[in-house]
């Protein structure tokens, strides 16, 4: 295998580095069984592949697959290759896109929307340049551009304050609500449980977890323990209250113009801002808006009982950088607003690990915004950990997590 190049990788589904390799088929009962906690996406997708590989999978949520409380739901997510200096990652979501394609045939669902991702960068644009040796090395399709030709290929945008651009045409969106609901069929169709309750984690006897406690006082057991439990995963555990923090963020939908196309995603691209505006959107599809989101955290919330109302600052923020940026949607209507929030973890990383005093539960989340693109994968490094086939990458483990909480917080 140490021939096998990132294309190779792309094209096959073959190992790479930290990259675990795909059990699409259901597997022959391995007489182990798991309960995976919490039904966002990292959850779905672990509870998935672990069922692929033999085990018994019980799957626990408060209110269900990708509910609009979670981190997972809504309408869509981008995928995209840029992840500047980020190896790991990057090869993450090589695969991770090469699974949508093959789980949404099987499935016979349209999840994926390839209708291209622009990248806007800024003067400080070293991320952008580490980026682009590793597209190029894995022969990803893209296209860098200055400010001006830009313009010419985009009249629909301002590129005021832009440096250049990098253009993938094969990367794009993700249908979050559909590509919930369709693990989830697949998850009960192959025999998976479901059981909605509120959760928590049992007794820590002898270095392992002894069950999982629901609300009506009755205790689950399994082999093994999943902990998927988003932007709640600070509030399940104390060891992970300083490192993984729920973020309110706000999401618009904006009409484009009676008849125009031109910010349709057969005509448009997906947007990341990485400049002085750190803004994000999707062109208007599937009868949605033109959705433009901040990227950067906002305050830390209570994911329960948080109310989803908009406020009229960040609002109004959008609504500016609508204007600087897609000046003829400047006055465009606003047809429709969530708040969700994101699992912040240190340096946006995610954490798999396995848990700190029980050798027979793990944790998976800090998904921090970017992590539904990179899900399938997660699942697959998920199933290989509990079936002890091959630890977590190491810049996803809790002691990193935690060490860079320390760096980043000391007076």
């Amino acid at each position: 295998m140490a021939s096998t190049t990132r294309r190779d990788f792309l094209k096959t589904g073959a190992a790479v580095g930290t990259i675990a390799a795909s059990t699409p088929a259901i597997a022959k009962s391995s007489g182990q069984s798991a309960i995976v906690v919490g039904a966002g996406i990292f959850g779905l997708w672990s509870a998935f592949q672990l069922q692929a590989s033999g085990y018994a999978v019980t799957l626990i949520d408060a209110w269900g697959p990708g509910n609009e409380r979670s981190s997972s739901g809504g309408e869509s997510r981008i995928i995209r290759a840029t992840y500047g200096p980020k190896r790991t990652y990057f090869d993450m979501v090589l695969r991770a896109m090469k699974l949508w394609k093959m789980y949404e045939k099987e499935w016979g669902t349209t999840i994926f929307h390839p209708c291209g991702m622009l990248w806007f960068t800024s003067p400080n644009d070293s991320y952008e340049q580490a980026a682009l040796p590793m597209l190029r090395e894995a022969e990803v399709q893209f296209e860098v551009r200055n400010a001006t030709d830009s313009a010419t290929r985009w009249p629909q945008i301002n590129f005021e304050g832009v440096s250049w651009t990098i253009y993938e045409p094969d990367a794009g969106y993700l249908d979050a609500r559909t590509a919930c609901a369709a693990i989830f069929a697949a998850f009960r169709k192959n025999g998976g449980k479901f059981v909605k309750a509120f959760a928590k984690p049992g007794q820590v006897r002898s270095g392992a977890m002894d069950g999982i406690v629901l609300s009506s006082g009755s205790v689950l057991k399994a082999d093994a323990y999943v902990f998927a439990c988003g932007p709640w995963l600070g509030q399940t555990f104390d060891f992970l209250k300083p490192i993984i923090r729920a973020t309110r963020q706000e999401v618009y939908f904006f009409g484009t113009p009676e008849g125009m196309r031109s910010f349709d995603d057969t005509e448009f691209p997906v947007w990341i801002d990485n400049g002085e505006h750190i803004y994000y959107g999707m062109p208007a599809s599937n009868s949605k808006g033109f959705k433009i989101a901040n990227d950067v955290r906002g305050p830390v919330i209570d994911p329960t009982s948080e109310p989803r109302t908009i406020t009229e600052a960040e609002l109004k923020g959008a609504r500016d950088y609508l204007e600087l940026r897609f000046p003829q949607l400047a006055d465009a209507p606003l047809l429709e607003s969530r708040v969700c929030q994101y699992e912040a973890a240190p340096r946006d990383r995610f954490i798999i690990d396995r848990h700190p005093e029980a050798s027979n539960a793990w944790i998976a989340g800090g998904g921090s915004g970017h992590g539904f693109k990179h899900s399938p994968v997660v699942g697959e490094i998920v199933r290989d950990a509990v079936s002890g086939i091959k630890q977590p990458p190491e810049d996803m483990s809790l002691s990193l997590a935690l060490e860079t909480y320390k760096s980043f917080n000391k007076t």
